[in-house]
């Protein structure tokens, strides 16, 4: 199927549009996308009187978005869920079976585990993807850490492929070991990042440091796993973010999880999210893990959501995803690495109002995982074609009915159907 030069009257969210796009019945109007070379030439209100031209298509309303960035997977773990036998409740359960599990890895394996969500994401419009490497032992690279160097270069043109070293705090604890540790990431290449696990039950402030330093350091961004618990006496973010700016850090640094700031007092909570807007940190939540691994217990329902404050980090400007985590794996036993899963867990678990206009771009800003993410009003033009259209979605109840969908990639059509939008 031939790219259309023109997608006429799409439904783009109001935080892709600028500020001045007129209205309609409380409404943004739609637009009409002109696309040429494989990318967005233009975005305008969408007229009447405009041609539709030979090759254009009449999306008459249909929702799209930009290509998705899903910013925090497991790709080592993914699909291991079958093999497991009973995994105890909660997070501490899960890395439990994880470790157990592990005798069965070999570079094939994770491999064709990883590709498999790779295609995944591929196919629901994904075009950035992070993924975390469990990392055990001071003086061994993981297996899979040479294995997602290697996907992300036969995926190099498809899907933008990061890793993250996760890598326990203790390991941290030697300053000397830590520059090691940090050199081995470095040398993986610009699309490998240091990351650390960052829990109350190996909790050392002294680690911490000597990790944000060691990053430092070798000039490497920084992903965590921090607070992924309900414990209110934990410090891991508020200690991360008093560090950077004790230390003058330039890269960019993402937390994720950060669950604790949800049974903190609000004061304590906010004083923490208010220190955060003050660094140059982006907030990760993982809605659907969350939900499943904190207040976990055999044979009782959960009283506590464990998502994290994520209206409350928006409402102070910090930037905000939302991301898979793991996918059929202890961790979580559902997930299809499709970003939008986790936007309609969300929208429930914390009440979030009008998620296409509002939220969507939760999904959608990779510049949100680079050092000064911009302060601009994002925009298409100029952008690669790579747009997702929702064909049975409106924007009341979207996410719901968002499975079906034309994925576009440089303007032509890799997934979906889009016969509907021809020239008849």
């Amino acid at each position: 199927m031939n790219a259309p030069s023109l997608l006429r009257n799409a439904r783009l969210p109001r935080w892709l549009l600028p500020a001045d796009w007129p209205e309609r019945d409380g409404a943004p109007v739609l637009a009409h996308i002109a696309l040429e070379i494989s990318r967005v030439q233009s975005v305008r209100p969408a007229s009447t009187d405009a041609a539709l031209p030979a090759n254009g298509w009449d999306l008459a309303g249909t929702l799209v978005l930009p290509g998705f960035v899903d910013a925090h997977t497991h790709l080592d773990k993914a699909f291991t869920l079958p093999r497991m036998k009973e995994v105890q409740p909660g997070l501490l359960g899960a890395i439990d079976a994880m470790l157990n599990d592990r005798v069965h890895w070999s570079a094939g394996d994770v491999h064709e585990r990883a590709s498999r969500g790779l295609q995944w994401a591929w196919e629901c419009g994904t075009t950035h993807v992070r993924t975390h490497v469990d990392w055990w032992e001071p003086d061994t690279v993981p297996l899979a850490w040479p294995v997602m160097a290697e996907l992300a270069e036969e995926w190099t043109g498809r899907v933008r492929l990061e890793q993250v070293s996760l890598i326990k705090l203790p390991l941290f604890e030697d300053a000397a070991q830590a520059m090691r540790l940090a050199k081995q990431v470095k040398a993986t290449g610009p699309h490998a990042l240091l990351g650390g696990f960052v829990h109350s039950t190996n909790w050392s402030e002294n680690a911490l440091r000597n990790l944000l330093v060691s990053a430092q350091a070798y000039d490497l961004d920084i992903d965590l796993h921090v607070d992924e618990e309900l414990n209110p006496s934990v410090v891991g973010l508020q200690a991360t973010a008093r560090i950077l700016r004790e230390i003058g850090f330039e890269g960019r640094v993402v937390c994720g999880h950060i669950c604790a700031l949800a049974a903190q007092p609000e004061a304590q909570a906010f004083a923490t999210l208010d220190a955060v807007a003050r660094a140059p940190i982006t907030v990760v939540s993982l809605p659907a893990t969350n939900l499943l691994l904190q207040d976990a217990v055999t044979g009782r329902t959960p009283r506590l959501r464990g998502i994290t404050l994520v209206k409350e980090a928006r409402d102070r400007g910090i930037p905000l995803l939302f991301a898979s985590d793991n996918v059929q794996d202890p961790f979580c036993r559902l997930g299809s690495f499709d970003p939008v899963e986790a936007l309609g867990t969300a929208a429930l678990v914390a009440q979030l109002d009008e998620p296409f206009d509002n939220w969507s771009q939760a999904l959608c800003r990779g510049d949100w995982l680079q050092r000064a993410p911009a302060t601009t009003p994002p925009t298409l033009v100029g952008a690669k074609a790579d747009l997702v259209l929702f064909t049975q979605a409106d924007r009341h109840g979207w996410p719901s009915r968002s499975a079906t969908r034309v994925v576009l990639r440089e303007g032509r059509v890799t997934h979906g159907d889009a016969t509907p939008f021809l020239p008849r």
